[in-house]
């Protein structure tokens, strides 16, 4: 039985993810590698990474931009609340 798991550190994971990454690009959603890959391994594969190749693909190749950018906007509001409000200063006009 296979107990592979395909997770990010996966070389062929990697390629589809950068291939998904360039889709995006394509329909004008501006993200780095670093963020799909943060989406997969906390949103898409939280609870369980596929255990075949073709599982993987599929699941990456079906995240649409607009799930992404819901986990970034969601994320950043979360990491904002972790900051004092000297972490803003440059914003509201601090000195």
């Amino acid at each position: 039985m296979n107990n592979k798991v395909y997770d990010i550190e996966n070389k062929l994971v990697q390629m589809t993810m950068v291939i998904k990454l360039q889709q995006l690009r394509r329909e004008s959603i501006s993200i780095d590698y670093h963020m799909l890959e943060d989406y997969v391994s906390e949103c898409l594969w939280k609870m369980k990474a596929p255990r075949s190749i073709s599982t993987a693909v599929n699941q990456i190749l079906s995240v649409k931009g607009d799930d992404i950018v819901r986990y970034l906007a969601k994320r950043a509001v979360t990491d904002s609340g972790k900051l004092g409000l000297d972490d803003f200063a440059d914003v509201i006009g601090g000195n």
